[in-house]
């Protein structure tokens, strides 16, 4: 029984596989930062929304995160990421949000944060 293989499988699979026998996932990401995969996709995919969605867009967004993640520890990101949703909120208590100190601290971070990684990979 002959099974039909795509063409797109084959090179998947390799790299896959690849990924998976390198130390650490081959992601800068895994050693600096220790970022949850699941921030990395959502900041990815954030990333390809408001640049393109192709392929040369995607590697640079998937870049963008990982230098990202080499300047600053998951916990700073996260802070940064929540003050910058809770700004968008609407009402009295949401400015807090966006005009406390530790808020403009942590998006200062981020947006330091983005730029070096606009830098590099963009």
């Amino acid at each position: 029984m002959n099974r039909f293989v795509a063409p797109f499988t084959l090179p998947f699979l390799f790299t896959a596989t690849l990924a998976l026998a390198a130390p650490g996932g081959g992601s800068p990401a895994a050693t600096a930062g220790d970022y949850p995969t699941t921030a990395v996709v959502d900041y990815v995919l954030g990333c390809m929304r408001a640049n393109g969605r192709t392929h040369k867009v995607v590697e640079d967004c998937s870049c963008s995160i990982d230098v990202i993640a080499t300047i600053l520890p998951y916990d700073h990101y996260e802070r940064a990421e929540t003050f910058q949703s809770m700004a968008l909120m609407t009402g009295e208590n949401a400015g807090l949000f966006r005009e406390s100190k530790p808020a403009r601290q942590a998006r200062t971070e981020l947006r330091r944060a983005q730029a070096e990684a606009d830098v590099r990979c963009f």
